[in-house]
């Protein structure tokens, strides 16, 4: 895809110097002599990026951005600025632009700005046709994604589907071992029948045995009549054992003969049921460690284990993160009656380097509470939890090659202080200095009043 970048400024030398420099790079350039004429471009090209001067006759650059965060958020806009008006430049950064760069234009650094915006606008348009995709499909079996990792997945849930073939469903936690589960059942020809759920962990050990196999009348202090199990409650249809390594090995025994034999008794009672039963099962441990250690029955492990479908986790899935943010989003927005558009480029960024120990349901919860504290019609990076939030590089500074050390020192310090919304005494303990050494060098770097907004 080739982008196309709008550079405005008054000064043509500049303009068209900047212009061949970035086509050189490979990009469309359209060239504006002013405010006026690069919002009549920008209003009939499909522009990518601006490049504006921050002061110019009639139109200036901060209005021009103004207008652009207004009518589209996502595209970036980088503002020029001369060295006295720095100041002006931060308050533009405030009102939505990318980022701003100082004259004379150092065009390296410009090239890696532009390289980087137009990154994440790449981001942004691939979330729109994600979202687009997610209103043509839902996904397969309520499982939404695309990557060839879940492909495969999708491809063995078919092949198996219809067989009466026993499943172990792997993966960590928050994978979506159930979702395949629904999905397996909802494909085979049972799919009309029972499809029962037993979350093995959420029972005490003492009630499981009576859970999955039902109990008579009088069998222990409680049982004041008969139940019927799981097992028998899914009788020609499919039940999901899900955290099967959770079980304990006498019921580890009961589950290997129902397995074999499609056998089993009531708790304290003396009848053999016979079943027709379809068992999934699903674990996030290393039931091949399990056994080893001796906690996990090895040969209830191959009775189960006939068709093993491995899930991956999200950090090996992350192209799916656009399209499952895109879902949970919609939903959220729904549920808590707000009208959110989508995730702001660096919001999806840092989607993107945030490693998901929780896996989809770490996403899924994630969403939800930037929906919650959303205050605009699309999520930025201050709406996201911390420990995500921080992984987009929120909390970083970017300082050239060449700048000396008082403005490098000046960077760190008000790049601290800004992270830390002006808490100064946490500036001063994360910077390794004083208190009043972080007041002194605000002083004399005449950074008190910037300081000051901050807080």
């Amino acid at each position: 895809m080739k982008f196309n970048i709008l550079i405005v400024d008054d000064e043509k030398n500049i303009r068209e110097g900047l212009g061949q420099a970035l086509e050189m790079d490979g990009y469309n350039i359209f060239l504006a002599a002013g405010g006026e004429e690069a919002l009549r471009i920008f209003g009939e090209e499909e522009i990518d990026l601006v490049i504006t001067d921050l002061k110019m006759p009639n139109l200036s650059g901060g209005e021009i951005l103004r207008r652009i965060a207004t009518d589209q958020p996502a595209i970036p806009v980088i503002i020029l600025t001369g060295h006295g008006t720095i100041e002006t430049a931060v308050d533009a950064m405030r009102d939505g632009a990318y980022d701003f760069l100082t004259k004379p234009v150092n065009l390296d650094h410009l090239s890696l700005l532009v390289k980087r915006a137009l990154a994440n606008r790449s981001m942004a348009l691939q979330y729109r046709a994600m979202q687009s995709e997610l209103e043509k499909k839902r996904g397969f079996a309520n499982i939404i994604g695309t990557s060839p990792h879940l492909r495969r997945v999708f491809d063995m849930v078919e092949q198996v589907a219809a067989t009466r073939a026993a499943v172990l469903i792997t993966g960590e936690s928050g994978t979506g071992k159930e979702l395949i589960a629904d999905a397996i059942h909802n494909l085979s020809n049972r799919k009309d029948k029972a499809f029962i759920k037993v979350h093995c962990a959420a029972l005490a050990e003492s009630l499981l045995e009576s859970e999955l196999f039902g109990h008579e009348k009088g069998a222990f202090t409680g049982a004041l009549s008969r139940k019927r199990g799981r097992f028998e409650l899914a009788q020609l249809g499919t039940i999901f054992l899900d955290e099967i390594g959770e079980i304990n090995p006498a019921v580890q025994v009961k589950i290997l003969r129902v397995l074999q034999e499609k056998k089993f008794e009531r708790v304290g009672g003396e009848e053999t049921l016979e079943i027709d039963v379809r068992v999934i099962a699903a674990t996030n441990r290393d039931l091949k460690k399990e056994i080893a250690e001796g906690r996990f029955r090895e040969d209830l492990f191959y009775r189960l284990n006939v068709v093993n479908i491995h899930l991956p986790s999200l950090r090996e899935r992350k192209e799916d993160i656009p399209l499952l943010s895109a879902a949970f989003l919609k939903e959220f927005s729904v549920e808590n009656d707000k009208h959110i558009e989508g995730i702001e480029p660096k919001a999806l960024s840092a989607l993107y380097a945030y490693s998901w120990p929780g896996n989809i349901r770490e996403l899924r919860n994630c969403i939800e509470s930037a929906v919650v504290l959303c205050k605009s019609q699309s999520i930025g990076l201050e709406d996201l939890p911390p420990t995500v939030g921080d992984s987009g590089g929120a909390n970083s500074i970017r300082i050239s090659l060449g700048t000396n050390m008082a403005d490098a020192e000046k960077a760190v310090i008000m790049g601290t202080l800004g992270h830390l919304r002006g808490n100064k005494s946490r500036a001063a303990e994360v910077l390794g200095i004083g208190r009043k050494t972080l007041h002194r060098k605000l002083k004399e770097y005449g950074m008190e009043e910037e300081a000051a907004k901050n807080s």
